[in-house]
């Protein structure tokens, strides 16, 4: 049995949201959908992308809405420049509000941070690709990633556990949940990609990978990310999903679906 459940909508402040309170009092995690922002056209409502094209004021706007969802102040968003990588960003207090506001002021070249101040709140943007956040209650170390495939393959997921353990998690005490990403009956790959799947999870490869018919693959992401994680100690019944998954109509933006097109974020911060 999961230890915790899958995330729920639910509403705040007039903006829809992804919610997991089942990891635990001391962590506040949240993912946006495409409603309860100022932007317009393929970025309606709620883009919080800077780098998509969307007016700048609008995002900020939104980015301001997404974090008063938290009790959170714009300024305390900490975001990095996401470069499809396995490099990962240890946060501090004094790095509140990097990126907020600017792509230039980012705090790094990097696709995970991780933490242990309460001052910030981590911002992973993704529109398909899957966000994943993890937190150790007993420690106190929260951290972030985004994993398309590139970042997964590098094994982003592995290096922000890695990190985390640094400042004193340990795997088996990790909690997570998997923000809303691709389903893999959407998700088609060349064989290029496939055979650095297979290189990446040689014991388990078939799991996450299925021919399509047209010498092309099937790629499960999410899937992927958890048998990552099952490698460096992290128990599959300690992560969670969401409950739907990108594009296809539904609440969040896919960037397989239409260009140009929105970010949503997981937003993460401890709080005990």
């Amino acid at each position: 049995m999961a230890l915790v459940e899958a995330g729920r909508f639910t509403r705040r402040g007039g903006i829809e949201l992804l919610e997991w309170p089942s990891l635990g009092a001391g962590v506040e995690v949240v993912a946006t959908t495409r409603a309860g922002g100022v932007s317009v056209g393929p970025y309606a409502t709620m883009n919080l992308g800077l780098h998509v094209g969307d007016r700048h004021a609008s995002v900020v706007e939104n980015r301001r809405r997404a974090a008063g969802a938290l009790d959170a102040a714009l300024s305390d968003l900490v975001f990095v420049n996401q470069v499809h990588s396995n490099a990962v960003a240890v946060v501090r207090a004094g790095d509140a509000g990097r990126g907020a506001e600017s792509v230039e002021s980012c705090l790094a070249a990097a696709d995970a941070m991780v933490t242990t101040s309460r001052s910030v709140v981590l911002a992973v943007l993704s529109a398909d690709c899957v966000p994943v956040v993890l937190v150790d209650p007993v420690a106190g170390v929260l951290g972030c990633a985004h994993a398309g495939w590139r970042g997964t393959v590098a094994g982003v997921a592995a290096a922000t556990v890695h990190a985390m353990e640094e400042l004193g998690a340990r795997p088996d005490r990790l909690l997570g949940a998997f923000g809303p990403a691709i389903d893999r009956g959407r998700y088609q790959v060349g064989p290029e990609v496939a055979a650095l799947v297979v290189e990446c999870l040689p014991r388990c490869h078939g799991d996450v990978l299925a021919p399509d018919g047209t010498g092309r693959w099937l790629f499960d992401l999410v899937a992927a990310n958890r048998a990552i994680l099952a490698e460096v100690g992290v128990r599959d019944s300690h992560l969670a999903g969401s409950p739907v998954g990108t594009g296809g109509g539904g609440p969040f933006f896919s960037d397989r679906d239409v260009r140009p097109c929105g970010r949503q974020g997981l937003l993460a911060r401890l709080t005990a």
